[in-house]
């Protein structure tokens, strides 16, 4: 090969995030509810000529330093390796997770190695939480590795389940989800280490919270398994109950309003994204709300395109 392509999508949680972190999930039980979104993270690896030194090009420092990790751990260096996203940073879709599966996805296919979603996700968050030090869970990676709706379980291991979805669920999630970019910056990982904290000082909120937050993803799942999508916008709705009270910095001024705008429209439920503090809100419309919806946000926060991928990590290699 004189060179590889590896593609990786983001994530829409529905529901259960920060159930996924250990050592929550070792000790007490995760589970996640979400969908692979077809916004996707792009490696191309192409051999280098005449240089043993990997050569690393990317969009974000964090996502390189990443790759340069990666390059280290597989032993490569005569690749040059380049990087780019199709979605806003720190939108709270789980970016650097795409990012780190299709990395790790690239140089295993550019190895020769067969490859095993479940192993490509667990060394994409090794990266990230080992070599950079970016605490976070697993629901992301998974997303990014296996595409499609999941209900992922997690504990000792990672239970992944495929949720059957019909064609007229599929595209009635693409078209009553609505992702809604705030432009706020996110600081995720100093969240997530101060809820866990919360959670091992038994802050009775938090382990509350937590442990509703798991049953709704479950339930979630069964929803969107029977079509039953109004449900699921209900619960997406109870669920930011839960999630905005697990730390103060999750919720803010504009999520807030984004989100009582879109109730006010006709939406069904709305939520903060991944980790939250800023990044993105899911907006969750009635069939017969979606453009008073879009309409309304819109003029708060850029919308996203909602497209579902079911393919998760793809690799090409090209000549």
């Amino acid at each position: 090969m004189r060179s590889l392509v590896a593609r990786a999508p983001t994530r829409i949680d529905f529901g259960g995030g920060w159930t996924d972190v250990p050592p929550y999930c070792e000790q007490e039980g995760g589970r996640v509810c979400n969908v692979a979104l077809a916004h996707r993270a792009t490696v191309r690896i192409r051999r280098a000529v005449g240089d043993t030194r990997a050569g690393v090009e990317s969009q974000q420092g964090d996502d390189g330093e990443m790759a340069r990790a990666a390059l280290r751990r597989a032993g490569i260096s005569n690749v040059n390796l380049e990087l780019r996203n199709d979605f806003p940073v720190g939108a709270g879709l789980g970016g650097s997770s795409a990012a780190g599966v299709a990395i790790a996805g690239a140089l295993a296919a550019w190895r020769g190695v067969a490859i095993d979603r479940s192993a490509i996700a667990e060394e994409s968050r090794s990266l990230e939480c080992e070599d950079l030090g970016i605490p976070g869970g697993r629901q992301d990676h998974y997303a990014a590795a296996y595409g499609g709706c999941l209900e992922l379980t997690f504990g000792q291991g990672t239970e992944v389940r495929s949720i059957a979805c019909s064609r007229e669920t599929h595209d009635a999630l693409e078209r009553r989800c609505i992702v809604a970019y705030t432009g706020e910056s996110r600081v995720s990982g100093s969240t997530i280490t101060a809820v866990l904290d919360a959670w091992r000082a038994g802050n009775a909120r938090v382990v509350e919270g937590l442990a509703r937050m798991k049953e709704l993803a479950r339930s979630m799942a069964l929803a969107i398994e029977a079509g039953h999508l109004d449900d699921l916008g209900a619960m997406v709705d109870e669920h930011w109950a839960f999630q905005r009270e697990l730390h103060p910095s999750i919720p803010t001024p504009l999520i807030d309003e984004v989100i009582a705008r879109a109730r006010a429209a006709g939406a069904l439920g709305g939520k903060a994204l991944g980790a939250s503090g800023g990044g993105s809100v899911l907006l969750f419309a009635a069939d017969d709300t979606v453009e008073p919806v879009r309409r309304e946000v819109a003029a708060l926060a850029e919308i996203l395109p909602t497209r579902l991928d079911e393919s998760g990590l793809t690799w090409m290699a090209e000549e």
